[in-house]
């Protein structure tokens, strides 16, 4: 099973790599651009075929080891 993962900062946290990605926009020409947020994906290949223990599996690493959930937020799908 594949678990795809989408981990983004959390509302109000600073983000100064996505200012420097807006800013580096408009220098580019690309018009319009007003408000860029960055985060990271991730995609997990599962040995577990029962989608509530995978689902639990991920969850248990996002909280351990790949969301920073003190200024993050994760998105888990599976497929």
């Amino acid at each position: 099973m594949k678990a795809k993962v989408k981990v983004t900062l959390k509302k109000g946290v600073l983000d100064p790599q996505g200012k420097a990605i807006e800013g580096a926009l408009g220098h580019l020409g690309f018009a319009g651009v007003e408000h860029v947020r960055q985060g990271k994906y991730f995609e997990i290949e599962l040995a577990e075929t029962d989608r509530a223990k995978a689902a639990a599996a991920v969850k248990a690493m996002c909280e351990k080891l790949i969301a920073n959930t003190v200024i993050e937020n994760y998105d888990i799908e599976l497929a």
